[in-house]
């Protein structure tokens, strides 16, 4: 898919796909650049680092903000019920006549045989008097305890205030720090931590940050530094210089600009897109991990959450509190640094142009670039969300999981994946479970899950022998037990999906090997048949992560 298939004008490429332009300088400035870059990025994922920190705190004091609250609002009960006794028993007496308020005035000298009776009534009317008493002692502790609850609430109230605004000058740090990256450094933050892909996805990688970092040589050379979003809010109040950018229809499209770079129209970002497009396609090549907020690895709403966080944007990490993080902007006016969404709001990626998103995907396993998916909606973070909620999305593909994540598949499916050959994946492609043991992060997920709920039942460690196996291992493998290794190249070691374990689960019979029998599954690992007990060649200690080929 094409910007011009998105009904964008084509002025508005012309600046990202100048050809061949490359930022200028010498090597000694382009090394300065460098490690501006690094020192740039170190600062940005300090403040983010900083900004989360003090979001749990926020959290915590939110929480006891609630549990004072819901005091006072107690206290306040307490002492209306205190006071409705008091006033009760005051009516009673009020209502009472003299002679039960108070009953030595029916003391007759005369009629002696009254006056126990008399008596009587008057330690009743003492009596009721002295729970009145008891009962006015009652509300006013009940008063003071209110006031006491009252305080608590605003030394908690003021406790999440002074955290809100902590939280919200670090996101002006942010912001401040982006709206001070110069362009050719902006350009180096987008090179700086990326890690591998296989064969195609390598190349759409290497061409997005390519398009990407020409574009930032463009305004570089022509001397455009991207202004903050604010000033890109209105298309009728633009800085000196800037014209609005217009669609396909000749609308403006609120939040970018055009400029002109030498004899050409240029697309103007704001400071901080700059910053969120820089810094996501810093990430292509690491690990898909659901819930994975970076630096190591992301999900994709982690990765969106987390790029434009370094911009200075609270957006959340989870896609389906995204899509209200700002204005719905048409696919017609789509521009970088957009967050699109996809299967109802569970995929997203951020916008780099030529009808591609930056994304972790589940189905390819890390971050990368891919086509922007059909039906999608879009976001534009800088502008302000609307009053009204954003139109709901349509709805996903039945069956399919967060991130793009394919429905189940039915049966045996094949262990292949990435792009990657058997037991030629690289190490920044997978997940650490422990010592030297790496597998694909969804299987590292399961297994690190497994891990524990073994250890719960039987208050020791899994144990493991073998997980990923290099394709030099498998040969090594198979020199010294051709029995039980497989061909080198077919193992689903080398496709880091198969765990070998120890510990009682290596022998069948034992209480953990059917401990693994019966619980395995909910973790998503299974036992091929050719392993079990009776199977074509039994390994009790040999486990797969899902139903391989």
């Amino acid at each position: 898919m094409s910007l011009m298939a998105l009904g964008l004008v084509l002025p508005v490429v012309a600046g990202l796909m100048a050809p061949g332009t490359q930022p200028t300088g010498t090597a000694a400035e382009s090394t300065d650049t460098a490690g501006l870059a690094l020192a740039a990025h170190t600062r940005l994922l300090d403040g983010a680092a900083r900004y989360r920190s003090l979001q749990q705190d926020l959290a915590a004091r939110r929480t006891e903000l609630s549990a004072a609250r819901e005091a006072e609002q107690a206290a306040q009960q307490q002492v209306a019920a205190a006071r409705a006794v008091v006033g009760a028993g005051a009516a009673a007496l009020y209502r009472a006549r003299a002679e039960a308020r108070t009953p030595l005035l029916r003391l007759d000298v005369q009629a002696p045989s009254s006056t126990p009776d008399v008596l009587r009534l008057t330690a009743l009317a003492d009596r009721a008097g002295r729970d009145l008493e008891v009962s006015v002692v009652q509300a006013d502790r009940a008063a003071v305890e209110l006031e006491l609850a009252t305080r608590r609430v605003a030394v908690a109230e003021a406790a999440v205030a002074t955290v809100e605004e902590q939280a919200a000058a670090v996101l002006d740090e942010l912001r401040t720090e982006a709206g001070g990256l110069r362009t050719d450094v902006a350009a180096q933050l987008a090179a700086l931590t990326t890690g591998p892909a296989a064969a195609a996805q390598q190349e759409a990688n290497q061409q997005a940050r390519r398009r990407w970092q020409e574009y930032l040589g463009v305004l570089a050379a022509a001397g455009i530094e991207s202004p903050p979003a604010s000033a890109l809010a209105d298309p009728a109040a633009l800085p000196a210089g800037l014209s609005p950018a217009l669609d396909g229809a000749g609308q403006p499209v609120p939040g970018v600009a055009w400029a002109v770079a030498g004899n050409r129209p240029v697309t103007v970002l704001p400071a901080e897109t700059v910053v969120a497009v820089s810094s996501a396609l810093a990430q292509v090549g690491k690990p898909y991990v659901p819930g994975g907020v970076g630096p190591d690895a992301y999900d994709c709403g982690g990765l969106a959450g987390t790029s434009w966080l370094l911009a200075g944007y609270a957006v959340p990490t989870a896609s389906g509190d995204q899509w209200t993080t700002g204005a719905a902007v048409p696919l017609s006016q789509l521009e970088i640094g957009d967050l699109v969404f996809a299967d109802g709001g569970t995929d997203v990626g951020i916008y780099v142009g030529e009808g591609q998103v930056v994304a972790a995907s589940a189905a390819g396993y890390q971050v990368g670039v891919r086509p922007v998916a059909d039906g999608t909606g879009a976001v534009r973070v800088t502008l302000p969300a609307p009053a009204q909620p954003n139109p709901a999305l349509p709805a996903g593909t039945a069956g399919r999981g967060p991130c793009g994540a394919p429905p189940p598949p039915v049966g045996p499916v094949s262990p292949a994946w990435g792009g990657w050959s058997n037991g030629r994946i690289p190490s920044t492609a997978l997940c650490s479970i422990g010592r030297s043991h790496a597998l694909r992060c969804d299987a590292a997920a399961g297994y690190t899950a497994l891990a524990d709920a073994f250890t719960a039942a039987f208050g020791k460690p899994l144990c493991i022998t073998d997980s990923y196996r290099p394709l030099a291992a498998q040969v090594t493998a198979f020199r010294t037990k051709p029995a039980l290794a497989a061909v080198p190249g077919t193992s689903n070691h080398g496709w880091a999906l198969a765990v070998d374990l120890c510990g009682g689960v290596n022998v069948a019979g034992t209480v953990q090997s059917a401990w693994m029998a019966a619980n395995a599954g909910r973790f998503g690992f299974v036992q091929p048949d050719w392993a079990r007990p009776g199977g074509e060649k039994p390994e009790p200690w040999h486990w797969e992560f899902g139903l391989l080929t």
